[in-house]
């Protein structure tokens, strides 16, 4: 079974597809407090809850949303479908990296895909690009909240530069010309209810879906929970930046 796929179960029960509870998706959405007729892009954008959400509250917003995944963007279709904002949003399986800067946005959202593009500075500085003056972003990454343990190194498959601190994560951010407005850290009954779910969720398909599919979506699960309970709990945290688009770009800060 393609890792894509295993991810695409293991988020259907948690379609905001982060750390994230939806109160504070919602939260950080009005935050942002948007224009009349505002222009939306979602890079990422899996089954575009975060989106969706959007169009939700901004009745006359229209939307973008970016994704490799045919199965989230058909799952997103559908919900737009049903929420009846199905007319105010185009999707586009491709590379986020690789959708075109041909008009700009009041919001850009890149929540958990900053790998698109090589991590947070990168991700910052593109998304900048597709900004009008003063628009805003609403970035989500993964800090390291204390130092990590090597069994959440080996668990993540990462080094200890592979992230920064919240105070570094900020400024990483801010260094490809923004200021930050707001933000969001979610605690730990965010990130474990996210992680039952995932882990849940795909042993509940498995159980239901008998046959070679299952046996790896079981041990895609299993290890999963492993390295999470006995690796990164309590040292991965998640924060949501809401970054506005100053004059100039910032110099990077080392």
């Amino acid at each position: 079974m393609e890792r894509r796929l295993i991810s695409h179960l293991a988020h259907r029960d948690h379609p905001i597809a982060a750390p994230v509870s939806g109160a504070h998706v919602t939260r950080l959405l009005r935050r942002a407090r948007l224009p009349e007729g505002a222009r939306i892009l979602d890079l990422g954008c899996g089954e575009a809850a975060w989106t969706l959400r959007a169009l939700a509250l901004y009745e006359d917003a229209t939307a973008d949303g970016v994704d490799v995944s045919a199965e989230a963007l058909k799952a997103a279709e559908a919900h737009a479908e049903v929420q009846g904002v199905w007319e105010r949003i185009r999707l586009h399986e491709k590379p986020a990296a690789d959708f075109p800067v041909a008009e700009k946005y009041d919001l850009v959202l890149c929540v958990g895909a900053t790998h698109a593009f090589g991590g947070l500075g990168p991700t910052a500085g593109h998304v900048r690009r597709y900004l009008k003056p003063n628009g805003l972003a609403l970035i989500g990454e993964g800090f390291w909240e204390r130092e990590p343990t090597p069994e959440a190194l080996a668990g993540l498959g990462a080094g200890p530069s592979d992230l920064l601190d919240l105070p570094g994560t900020v400024a990483a951010a801010e260094s490809a010309g923004f200021d930050t407005v707001y933000a969001y850290t979610s605690d730990l009954s965010e990130w474990d209810d996210y992680e039952w779910a995932w882990t849940g969720t795909l042993l509940r398909w498995a159980n239901e879906h008998p046959g070679p599919d299952a046996d790896a979506a079981r041990a895609a699960a299993l290890e999963h929970r492993d390295t999470w309970l006995h690796g990164y709990r309590k040292v991965l945290g998640f924060v949501t930046l809401l970054l506005q688009r100053s004059a100039e770009e910032k110099p990077a800060r080392t």
